[in-house]
């Protein structure tokens, strides 16, 4: 379950900075602002995929303990 948290993470800071990087928006003078910007969406980011993944892995389980 480490292993897994570890790539989502990683995953939603790939996707974070890359979203950061190809904004064309005037960015905020305060770096504070930057990086509560850049930490709260790579916080959604994290939770929308692990919320997926851990959705569909126990739905997955539960259908395999079907059959």
């Amino acid at each position: 379950m480490k292993r897994t948290l570890l790539n989502i993470i990683s995953l939603s800071a790939i996707l974070t900075t890359i979203g950061f990087l190809m904004d064309g928006d005037v960015k905020e003078p305060s770096m504070a602002m930057r990086f509560t910007e850049f930490f709260a969406m790579m916080g959604m980011i994290f939770l929308f995929a692990s919320t997926i993944y851990f959705s569909a892995s126990t739905l997955t389980k539960k259908l395999q303990r079907i059959h």
